[in-house]
């Protein structure tokens, strides 16, 4: 029987890869005010590298161009890790000293990589399709540590959103997103 929480990242991974096989423009401004969509794409990929593939010591073998063709690497030396029978009850390092469950990091960075995608479809032009339960999952999970994302550097203040609002949309603000946000105009 699959795991469900390498099962819910799996789902949160193939909806970024298909957000990132659509950008046209890599260059592109993305609602992270710091990043573009590249640098989406190489957050994304550089938190799942030093958070979940060194400490399970599996090696992703990226091209060193195309942001999408990286994404889709990093994805399958991703299942490749969480896939193996006992790894999600693994610790390991945090940044920041300490140590975690990886089973309950996997599951932030679940939402970590739906947010994201919002993020990189908001650049690329694309469509956002965010997966409402993975949604729901989230911002549950976020709703608990408010207090935290608001202490934290990580995060962008909450945006308000009206109390009828989606669960996707609860979730980007929560997360410090406007759901509303789009490109500046060139």
């Amino acid at each position: 029987m699959a795991d469900e929480t390498a099962t819910n990242h799996e789902r949160a991974c193939d909806g970024f890869a298909e957000v990132a096989a659509q950008v046209k423009s890599w260059d592109a401004p993305s609602p992270c005010t710091e990043w573009d969509a590249r640098a989406v794409v190489e957050h994304v990929i550089g938190f799942h590298e030093i958070l979940v593939l060194r400490p399970l010591g599996v090696k992703a073998d990226r091209p060193r161009e195309d942001p999408a063709a990286r994404w889709k690497a990093t994805q399958a030396a991703i299942v490749e890790a969480i896939s193996r029978p006992g790894a999600l009850d693994d610790e390991v390092d945090v940044m920041g000293g300490g140590k975690t469950g990886l089973r309950n990091l996997v599951a932030t960075l679940t939402t970590d990589v739906l947010v994201h995608s919002w993020d990189l479809a908001k650049a690329g032009g694309v469509e956002p399709k965010l997966d409402t339960e993975l949604c729901t999952l989230g911002y549950e999970r976020a709703a608990q540590n408010r207090e935290q994302f608001a202490k934290s550097d990580m995060f962008g203040d909450e945006a308000k959103v009206p109390d009828d609002a989606d669960v996707c949309s609860k979730l980007l603000g929560i997360m410090g997103r406007d759901p509303e946000w789009k490109p500046p105009r060139a």
